[in-house]
Parts: structure tokens; sequence; C-alpha cells
């Protein structure tokens, strides 16, 4: 059950003016129009990040003082890091993230919280695309005095009557003077019209829409969200002292712990000491069919601690049942870390993948998750701050993940472990490597050069590698596309344009 509290800042009040804000936004129109239009995308991404969030204070007035302004250059400049290793979706998340963190702290009155920050920033994140709808339409009610564009909408629709009179007596006055109608007929309307390009002028009001809410800053409310679960009625207490008490939980903490026990002992006998498995039975489906499974407990085993042992209750305040919970938390912890080991088994024989990384990372994150609900038991802390620290970690590793380049980390993981290079595992699949992109082209000159495999697939191989290099090489030509990730690939095709044999 939620119960917000809401702290709401102060009112909205228009303090640059109508010209200032308009001549901002279409200088962010051209700047987009000049890094973006036509062009692959890199660095220019973060250019023009930093320059919106330096037109922010220009167009608003600064509400925040200098510690809290320089936390906020300082967050948005770590959101921009991941864009300059490398673009994606995940990293310019992140930017878009920072920039609506700074614009919050710098241009209106949030919480001091963290959290209510955090929240302010997502629900900005959430509206501002449609924020300039709601402003245009706001404009027009006069009874909303705080609306950003009302004083001037209402000022402008004086002008209405007056300009469509002027247009019907310029037109009689063309009918009438010769002199009149020459001069608009030397202006070419179609021509000018030809010139302008629907994609362009699309996305010229796609980036009016996400700029807009930037340059007309509104105050919004802070929502402070509690996740605790409600107290219990009398009735529903009894019945759970019944089935859920303190005595059922301790009963379910020593069945628990011996069933996992169990599980325990195998995966350190047959993963850790190397025993052997029974016939028929090889180390990839023992791997294979225990991984994903085990998470599943795991999980599981986390969503009844949280359930069982509430904050305050007897069930916490008891000695023997947390030092089960303990036990059975780290058996858990246990089995994560032998489910990574089965995945990694898994792998050495049968190659890496995009979604066999992600469940390495999965698990990774249910481990320190279930390391968590164990800080959570032992600092006495509530399942709100278990909720948030589990958020604050998944964006963390997000972040991490930004810097590592997945696509040569698997394609060389592929090769090294290849039968070609061992003389274990599988066999390189080529069309999975090729698939890989240019990221991996350093793994597929070193796997042309150590291949014994038969000409035409080494031929393939040479001509998918050539068309990446190509397009990669065009792609880096314009300083706008430039990333850290490409400018070291650029470097290395230069070094290695001739360095690998031809294939036979």
């Amino acid at each position: 059950m939620t119960t917000p509290s809401l702290a709401v800042s102060q009112p909205f009040s228009i303090t640059r003016s109508l010209p200032l804000k308009l001549f901002v936004i279409a200088a962010m129109i051209a700047l987009a129009d000049w890094l973006f239009f036509g062009r692959a995308i890199g660095i220019s991404v973060a250019i023009f990040t930093v320059a919106l969030a330096a037109l922010v204070p220009i167009a608003n007035s600064v509400q925040s003082g200098r510690r809290e302004l320089a936390i906020a250059t300082g967050i948005l400049l770590a959101a921009l890091l991941p864009l300059l290793e490398a673009p994606g979706v995940i990293s310019i998340g992140f930017a878009i993230v920072g920039l609506c963190y700074f614009a919050l702290t710098a241009a209106t009155r949030v919480s001091d919280s963290l959290r209510g920050k955090c929240i302010a920033t997502f629900t900005l994140l959430g509206a501002a695309p449609f924020q300039i709808l709601a402003d245009l339409l706001r404009a027009y009610e006069s009874d909303q005095p705080h609306a950003p564009l009302a004083p001037w909408v209402r000022s402008l629709s004086a002008w209405v009557v007056p300009l469509l009179f002027a247009l019907v007596f310029v037109a009689l006055f063309a009918a009438a003077n010769p002199i009149i109608e020459t001069w608009f007929t030397a202006i070419d309307l179609r021509s000018w019209l030809a010139k302008l390009d629907g994609g362009r002028v699309l996305f010229w009001l796609f980036v009016l829409a996400i700029t807009w809410p930037f340059i007309w800053m509104r105050a919004r409310r802070n929502v402070e969200v509690k996740l605790e679960l409600p107290p219990l009625e009398a009735s529903e207490l009894a019945t759970g002292q019944r089935f859920f008490g303190e005595a059922a939980i301790l009963r379910s903490l020593v069945v628990f712990n011996l069933l996992f026990a169990v599980q325990t002992c195998m995966d350190v006998a047959y993963l850790w000491q190397g025993v052997a498995l029974p016939d028929a039975m090889t180390y990839a489906t023992y791997a294979h069919r225990g991984a994903y499974p085990l998470i599943l407990t795991a999980l599981l085993a986390a969503g009844f601690v949280i359930a069982a042992l509430r904050p305050g209750s007897a069930a916490e305040r008891s000695p023997v049942i947390r030092a089960l919970v303990f036990l059975w938390i780290a058996q858990n912890v246990v089995l994560v870390i032998s489910s990574m080991l089965r995945l990694d088994l898994y792998v050495e024989i049968y190659s890496l993948t995009y979604l066999r990384a992600a469940a390495f990372i999965w698990m990774l994150l249910v481990a320190i998750g279930l390391v968590l609900v164990l800080a959570r038991i032992f600092l006495r802390r509530s399942n709100n701050w278990l909720i948030f620290a589990n958020i604050g970690a998944l964006v963390l590793t997000i972040y991490v993940c930004c810097f590592v380049n997945f696509a040569d980390v698997i394609a060389n993981y592929n090769v090294d472990h290849s039968w070609e290079r061992t003389g274990q595992g599988q066999l390189v699949d080529v069309p999975y490597l090729g698939s890989l992109g240019t990221r991996a082209i350093p793994a597929m000159d070193r796997y042309m050069a150590i291949t014994g495999r038969s000409g035409g697939v080494l031929r393939t191989l040479s001509v998918w590698r050539d068309q990446l290099a190509a397009a990669e090489l065009k792609r880096n030509a314009d300083w706008r596309a430039f990333t850290f990730r490409d400018w070291q690939l650029q470097r290395y095709l230069e070094n290695n344009t001739n360095k690998i044999a031809s294939p036979k």
C-alpha cells in the first residue's frame, strides 16, 4: 500500500522574456539540425545535451545554491560519460536522466531528499514530451495565472483580427495596384516550399517538443512514496499467527535450510570437487538444467524472508529465527554462485552469447539482492530502504555495463575457447561472429589468422570483415559521430589493414 506525502515547490513565475526563450529554442533546433539530421550519432549527443543544460539557467531563473548546482553538474557529467564511450539506448537514457536532474535542481525548488529528487526527475522525464501541448492548451485558460504562455497568448490574440484584415487589404491593394502585384509575383513560394523536407520539419518539431520543457521549467510536486506493508487487522493477525506466525516461520526455516543444504552439498561435490556424474549425464546437461531454476529459487527465498520478517515483528526479534535466516540466505548466495559456475561451464562448451552474458549479470544482481536482504535484517532497515537499495544496485550495474564492449568480449571469448584454437569445445559460429558487427573485427582477424578451416568460410568472413571496416571508417569520417570506442577501433584498423594473411 502506498501512502504518498506531497511537498509542493514554489509556484512558477515568468522571470525571463518570451523573445529570449523563443530564441533559445530556435538556437537548439538549429544546433540539432546541424548535429543530427542525416548524420550518424556520436559525441554530437553529448554536445547537444551540454548545450541544452547550459541554456537552462539562462532561460529560467536559478533556484538552487552553488553547492546543489555543483552536485547536479557532477551528476550530469557522470551521466554523459557512457555517451563518450559509445552511444546507445542505455547511454542516451543516462544522459537524459542526468539532464532532467540538472534542470530540476537548477530551475525549480524540489525536495531536499534524494528520493524526492529522483521521483521528480522521472516525473519530468515522463511528462516532458507532452508539456508543450499542455502549456499551449493552458495558455488559453484565463483561470491559470501561472501558465507559462498565458499572458503572451492573450496579448498575441489581440493581433488576430488586425492581421486578418490586413491580409485582406493587401490582397485588394495588389489587385488594384500593378506595382504591388509585381512584388508578390516576384516571390516564388513554390520554390521555397519545395526546399522544405517533410522529414526535416518533423525532426524540428520533435526537437521543439523535447527542448520545450527545459526552457519552460515548471514547478513540480515531490512525491514521497512509502512502500511498507500495511498493519494487519485483528482477524488477519489471528489467522496469520496460525499459518504464518513465529512457530510456522521457525519450522519453515529449519526445513528450508535442510533442503538447501542437500542441494548445496551436491553442487560442492559435482561443481567444485569434480566428483563424477551419473552415467549418461554430462557437465553441460547438469549446468544447463540447474542455472535458471536455482535463480528462481533464490528469488522465492528472498520474497519469503521479506514477507516473514516484517520490521518490528516477533519473528524478526527472535535470535533463533534471525540466525536461521542468515544461514538460509547464505546458502542462497552459494546457490547463486553455483548457478554462475554452471552457466560458466555451459558457456565454456557451447560458447558465449549476448543472452548468456546478460544471464551472468542477472545472477550477480540476484546475489547482490540477497546480500541486501541480509543487510536490511541486520541493520533493521525498512522494506522501503531495501527496494531503493536494489534499484540503486541495478542502476549502478547498468551504468558500468555501458563501458563494457560486449561484442568484443563475446567475440574474443568465443575465438579463444574455440576448437580451432584449443582443440576442445565448439567450432566458432562464423555467422554469429559476423553478426556482432564492427566491434568484433579484431576477433575476426585473430580467427582468420589461426583457423585451419576451408577457404570458402574464410573468404566469406573476410568479405564481411572488409565491409564492416569500410562502413566504420566512413562513419568516423564525420567528427560528430566520434566515440571513444570507435576511435580505438579506427586506430586498430589503421594499424592492421594489411597484416592479416589473405584467405586460402
